[in-house]
């Protein structure tokens, strides 16, 4: 069973995704006088320019393509090609291919595009019809690489991988030359600035600079690093040339010299994708499957680059996220390439980069970062404190197999001064010994530190000094699954592998309490406000424990995998747990139920939850991105209720680059009966009394009306101003309402209707009928939607000299007691009663039957009061005995 409408979360954006395994294109915009960048990630085009990015709409699947011209970007995936406009809107979809398109090439009004079937279709922008289809046999010609060489008219040079070069005429579909090649496949194609040269990049890594009007090589380089992977040329005077590699170095070549000038080592850690100069500037870009886009600028001495600007996430998936502080803005993030990032929520330019972590960073500089032997591992768990972290060190982490904890500098982006580690280990580094286990206390000065032997120290953050130990030798027998710090420094809490759950004290190192788990822990974790732990289990359940009672007071099952992670709602309500059965589910502690569950494509390995409470943020396997899924309880109504037993939760999409914005689907869509708005009825019980809801101005100053208009009265009349404004007529009273249109009677008659001049009013005819009927809501509606002055004025007009009669006085009466019999709108009945008194005491007096009736009324109102005078008295007993006695 599927619940209907939408769920508890709704995707957002993803964080740290800057660039793929696809090219960046560089593109001048004409009016903006300004170079945009556009790079494809996941299902996303990236815009930037010099100062801010932009995200285009997402597409269904993974980019595999792009290209740009001065008005347009192309991105393809599979075989479908779509041209975003303004950055953001698909404006035009070409469909055609039969296979994955690989090479584009936009020429004027059309485009060209060429699918790994080694077809080619050449497109019209505007009206997306094909203009000419050209298929080449894989085995003689398969198109690897595709260039519109300059001032070549309707002419395009392919590559191919068996090393030929074809040169072809678009409008009247001819081969014009076929180059013989250099005995390797083309990888690349790219325009000099002379015109005529092109240069060609070889699978076996050479380059070869070409005149294709003469068919004469000028020269040619070789790089030693495997294929080349992208090839630019400098356009600001400098005769230089920069070739990509597969392994992430850039050479720069002399043409003038045809010599390698100098190499750029480790520009990336995967191969260069995409490598542009930018025209007549000394700008550099590159962008790779390393998730980095990089601006390097050359300024220097000897003709190598510095980078300039760059925007960089894991290369890596991040394996352990965390909410740093407490305003819900940076989230700091490891990753499986051994750093430690902060990612802002904000903006990306609020990112940082902590670095790697290293044993010696000197000797890691010198040796770069494919030689590094000083790198330490990835890190597996870590915690992180916003107190002090300005003074020392607020980050403490532990590395995967290593016995050594660091702590890092968020201040200083940074890793921090000390290495934690025990004493007796201080001069040799074990095998089989390592720590599992981190926290830090809520004032940023200790840390707890749980290692595999079962071992509990503690450290002080400012000087890494070893503070002490708990237990004799060994907190617990089995490896430390998890510790955790209570908010006051009184409490430490370790879990242990054998099945135990221990509290210590925090000072003293003694050990309070121990109560065993009916399985092997996996992870705690606890929320300090509330002073909660939640307990991950190898069997696949949760348990949540006080622990200020010391008992396990929830149990959760439902999770088919084993528990990655877990984080708690600000408030301490919700539990959301993420699972290897790629789940992610939301239990709520209060009624012990679960309130939501969704799938996603990939596991979630670690799960955070905002401090303020705006947004959920996940990590995948396989996955460089950190994930946001905004709280929809916050902006729109969101059932809770518990899922029912036979719930089958759906597969929920990714969030892409740009915000996604929550479709409302309540107009599409009939609300099912459990996310229906709950109204309150108008008295929850018959024995309560009840207030109406309306304002004090409305009751409270009926008996006063008199000397208020005397307090208002205008000095001198209104005076017409000489240009009014026109002005639709409307009818008196609190609700503005416009007077309808009179409808022509085109028989007039000289009668005269007396009728007219003794109208009487809604409220007056309601309380006429409900002397038959004997219900009251209708008049009693009436009356609380009108004003003070109305309501003096209906009720004046109940008397004979004001046009009513006794039954109408008699009616009004009985509505008093009918409202004081339910027990409702108490207030109303007391200042209505007392203004009919005010008016009417003389006529009340001389009539019998309204005697009768103000009798029976007395005694209702007697009796009221004296049950709320009890309870009043009740009330103020207790409350005087707590102030005296109990403070």
């Amino acid at each position: 069973m599927a619940r209907e409408g939408a769920g508890l979360f709704a995707a957002f954006r993803v964080l740290g995704r800057f660039s793929g395994h696809v090219p960046h294109v560089l593109r001048y915009h004409g009016r903006h006088r300004e170079f945009y960048l556009a790079a494809a990630v996941g299902r996303s085009v990236h815009t930037y320019n010099v100062s801010k990015r932009r995200a285009g709409n997402t597409l269904p699947e993974e980019i595999t393509c792009l290209a740009a011209d001065r008005m347009l970007i192309f991105a393809s995936y599979d075989n479908v090609l779509h041209a975003f406009a303004r950055n953001k809107e698909v404006v035009h979809t070409y469909e055609g291919h039969k296979a994955k398109i690989h090479l584009l090439q936009p020429f004027g009004d059309h485009v060209i595009s060429v699918d790994v079937d080694n077809v080619l279709i050449v497109w019209n922008i505007q009206s997306e019809e094909e203009y000419l289809q050209i298929d080449f046999d894989k085995a003689t010609f398969a198109v690897s690489a595709l260039l519109h060489p300059s001032t070549y008219l309707n002419k395009i040079l392919l590559g191919s991988e068996q090393g030929t070069l074809q040169l072809w005429n678009i409008r009247s579909n001819k081969l014009l030359h076929s180059f013989p090649g250099w005995g390797s496949a083309v990888t690349t194609l790219e325009q000099a600035p002379a015109v005529d040269v092109i240069a060609v990049g070889l699978v076996s890594g050479h380059i070869i600079v070409h005149n294709i009007k003469y068919d004469e090589t000028l020269m040619k380089f070789q790089q030693d690093w495997g294929p080349i992977t992208a090839i630019s040329f400098r356009t600001d005077g400098h005769p230089v040339m920069a070739a990509g590699s597969p392994v992430g170095h850039i050479a720069l070549w002399d043409l003038e010299e045809k010599k390698l000038m100098c190499q750029m080592q480790d520009a990336h850690s995967t191969a260069i994708a995409g490598m542009t100069f930018v025209p007549g500037e000394p700008l550099l870009i590159t962008n790779g499957a390393d998730n980095a886009l990089r601006v390097w600028i050359f300024d220097g001495p000897g003709g190598t680059g510095r980078v300039l600007r760059s925007r960089m996430g894991h290369s890596a998936p991040p394996t352990r996220i965390r909410y740093h502080g407490q305003n819900g803005k940076q989230i700091l993030s490891a990753g499986q390439d051994g750093t430690l990032q902060s990612f802002s929520t904000v903006h990306e330019k609020f990112n940082k980069s902590l670095g790697r972590g290293s044993i010696n960073k000197k000797k890691s500089k010198k040796k770069g970062l494919k030689l590094d032997t000083m790198a330490l591992p990835p890190i597996t768990s870590f915690a992180s404190e916003v107190a002090h972290q300005s003074d020392w060190d607020g980050i403490v982490a532990c590395h995967q197999g290593y016995i050594t904890c660091t702590t890092w500098n968020y201040q200083k982006t940074s890793m921090g001064a000390h290495k934690l580690r025990p004493e007796e280990f201080s001069k040799h580094k074990p095998v089989d010994i390592y720590a599992t286990a981190v926290d830090i206390t809520s004032c940023g000065n200790f840390c707890v530190i749980g290692m595999s032997t079962g071992q509990v120290d503690v450290y002080n953050m400012q000087s890494g000094i070893h503070r002490g130990r708990y237990g004799e030798e060994t907190a617990h027998e089995g490896a430390i699954r998890g510790v955790a710090v209570d908010g006051l420094n009184q409490l430490v809490i370790t879990a242990g592998s054998e099945g135990l759950i221990k509290f210590w004290k925090f000072k003293m190192k003694d050990l309070v309490y121990s109560t065993e788990i009916p399985s092997s822990p996996s992870g705690i974790l606890l929320h300090r406000d509330s002073g909660i732990l939640g307990i991950a289990f190898d069997d696949f359940t949760i348990s949540v424990l006080d622990i200020e009672t010391r008992k396990i007071v929830r149990t959760f099952s439902g999770h088919h995998g084993r528990i990655n992670d877990m984080t708690f709602s600000p408030d301490g309500r919700w539990l959301i747990t993420s699972s290897m059965d790629c789940s992610i589910k939301t239990w709520d502690l209060p009624s012990g139920c679960l309130i939501d569950c969704f799938l996603v494509d990939s596991a979630a390995v670690s799960l955070t939850m905002s401090p303020t409470g705006d947004f959920l943020a996940s990590a995948h396997v396989d996955d460089l991105g950190i994930y946001l899924w905004s709280n929809r309880s916050l902006y729109s109504l969101v059932s809770l209720r518990p899922l029912p037993a036979d719930y089958e939760p759906s597969l929920v999409t990714l969030p892409s680059a740009c915000p996604m914005q929550d479709m409302d689907v309540s107009g599409d869509e009939e609300p099912c009966d459990e996310m229906i708005e709950y109204v309150s009825p108008e008295q929850l019980g018959e024995q309560l009394v009840t207030l109406s809801l309306l304002p004090e101005s409305r009751w409270k100053n009926l008996l006063n009306l008199d000397i208020i208009k005397k307090k208002n009265k205008p000095k001198e009349p209104p005076k017409v101003p000489k240009s009014a404004p026109f002005f639709i007529p409307t009818l008196p009273g609190l609700i503005p309402r416009f007077i309808p249109p009179e409808e022509e009677d085109d028989t007039q008659s000289k009668v005269v209707n007396l009728g007219v001049l003794a109208q009487k009013s809604d409220f007056y005819i309601h309380l006429e009928e409900a002397l038959s009927t004997n219900e009251y809501k209708a008049p009693l509606d009436l009356l609380k939607s009108l004003g003070p002055s109305n309501i003096e004025l209906e009720l004046r007009g109940l008397a004979p000299e004001g046009g009513g009669s006794m039954e109408v006085m008699l009616s009004f009466l009985r509505m008093i007691g009918v409202m004081l019999n339910k027990k409702y709108n108490f207030e109303l009945a007391q200042a209505y009663l007392a203004l009919f008194l005010k008016l009417h005491i003389k006529i009340l007096s001389l009539e019998p039957k309204l005697l009768e009736e103000l009798s029976k009324l007395s005694v209702q109102l007697e009796e009221t009061w004296i049950h709320l005078r009890a309870l009043f008295n009740q009330s103020l007993c207790v409350l005087t005995y707590m102030k005296s006695a109990l403070l």
